[in-house]
């Protein structure tokens, strides 16, 4: 077999392959078993009658084609393997010459990833937020633990922010009820916003046994960003009663003696907490500089295919159902075009992110263990609420374990950069990457978060 390639562009190249038919013995011999369990040839059991009996009832022709359709996918492969391209995507056949008895010619042109020089890593340079704990922080996480320890309580006033009350809801679209929207002994706190946007509004200052009607767009079912008009009762309110802020306190909500310790164990935690949050922007940051430092011309059918994936994440949203989802852009202030743009840059950054992060890789030869591999299906599987095993199946089914892998080889590739780079904080002050990230694996960890 010979194979040539030719480069149509930085991104995509026209392999060009001929095979001799001596090299095609094992397809020919296929292609006539195959055959042969299709035609009923007398005298024959089928699957059983010689190539020259099968020739003279169906003819050659049928056989070249068996072989062509099962020849090139596979000489395709061996010529990609032994010129070390590397290919994206599917590529597009055509057979150039078919000389019976002689050779088979193709021609594939597919996308291939781009050549990409990147820069010295220690020559980054990025600068994050400061991350210091203030008592205003301690506090907060006080209130907030208190607020665990916290009694309900029944007043008789009217409704305020931070009350928890019990409503029943009702609403209307075009004056026809919405039954799915109907609900009685709703339990809800005030200004938590986890109700329907107005429902706060019509809330505060109600009393007992009131009933209040407000406008909104309703955020599920059916109805889905249309306008209803939205009743709500308000049957009863109760306030939150906190406990004191002492000794007693603590070693009620903690295994601390005193006040003292407690608020010491909360202030380490949260400027563990404020590190890991400095990592984060490190990383993004160092990404950011990473590949507004380096030119990538971007395979045409790689960026096509990411804009055709949001796109359809986007409209699954709204069961793939185009005129709702015009509808809720129009709600935005935002035009079809203005979507399709920023989908597009969108595709674009993603795929020039991961065109960049496996050159990295490819050059520092990173590798994955299957124990990072299984912490990354882990991890994904408690996000999704679903078994690990439950996630390895769907991934296999939808094909994405190879995706998988790439990501987690690219966070690894991405740990390694930060690790050069220089990062300091908005004082100029040069900030300890072993601190900020601990051991190596954390900042892999880290890294390896979906950068696009």
């Amino acid at each position: 077999m010979k194979s040539t390639v030719e480069h149509l562009s930085p991104t995509r190249v026209r392999i060009n392959v001929e095979v001799p038919f001596d090299e095609l013995k094992s397809d020919f011999d296929r292609a006539y078993r195959k055959l042969a369990k299709q035609v009923r040839i007398p005298g024959f059991r089928p699957g059983k009658a010689p190539a020259r009996v099968l020739e003279s009832r169906i003819g050659r022709a049928p056989v070249l084609d068996e072989v062509v359709q099962e020849a090139i996918p596979a000489k395709y492969l061996e010529a990609v393997n032994s010129g070390e391209i590397r290919t994206l995507g599917r590529p597009d056949f055509e057979v150039t010459k078919i000389e019976d008895g002689e050779s088979l010619a193709f021609s594939a042109e597919v996308d291939v990833r781009p050549e990409i020089t990147v820069p010295a890593f220690g020559e980054l340079s990025v600068s994050v937020d400061e991350q210091e704990v203030t008592e205003e922080d301690v506090t907060t996480q006080l209130d907030e633990l208190r607020a665990r320890f916290g009694t309900l309580t029944g007043v008789q006033r009217p409704a305020q922010e931070g009350d928890f009350v019990s409503v029943d809801l009702s609403a209307t679209v075009d004056g026809e009820e919405v039954e799915e929207a109907k609900t009685s002994g709703l339990s809800y706190e005030i200004g938590s916003g986890q109700l329907v946007e107005g429902i706060d509004d019509a809330l505060v200052g109600a009393s007992e046994g009131e009933s209040k009607t407000f406008t909104t767009k309703l955020v599920a079912g059916e109805h889905t960003g249309r306008d209803a008009e939205v009743t709500v009762v308000l049957n009863s309110v109760k306030e939150r009663q906190l406990p004191e802020l002492d000794d007693e306190f603590a070693q009620l909500a903690s295994e601390f003696d005193t006040l003292d310790e407690l608020t010491a164990d909360l202030r380490t935690r949260l400027a563990r907490v404020k590190k890991m949050q400095q990592g984060v922007e490190a990383r993004d940051k160092v990404l950011e500089a990473l590949l507004a430092a380096v030119e990538v011309p971007l395979p045409e059918a790689a960026v096509q295919g990411e804009v055709e994936a949001r796109e359809h994440d986007a409209v699954h949203a709204f069961d793939h159902d185009e005129a709702r989802f015009a509808e809720w852009l129009t709600e935005q202030g935002q035009t079809k075009k203005e979507f399709d743009a920023e989908v597009r840059t969108a595709a674009e950054q993603a795929v020039k992110t991961q065109l960049v992060l496996d050159a990295i890789a490819d050059a520092e030869q990173v590798s994955v263990s299957d124990a990072e591999l299984t912490e990354r299906i882990i991890y994904q599987a408690q996000r999704f609420g679903i078994s690990p095993d439950e996630y390895v199946k769907r991934a296999q089914q939808s094909g994405q374990l190879g995706a998988i892998f790439a990501d987690v080889r690219r966070g690894k590739a991405l740990a390694s950069v930060v690790r050069q780079a220089t990062v300091t904080d908005s004082s100029g002050n040069a900030l300890d990457l072993d601190e900020l990230f601990g051991e190596t694996k954390s900042t892999e960890e880290s890294a390896a978060e979906p950068t696009a």
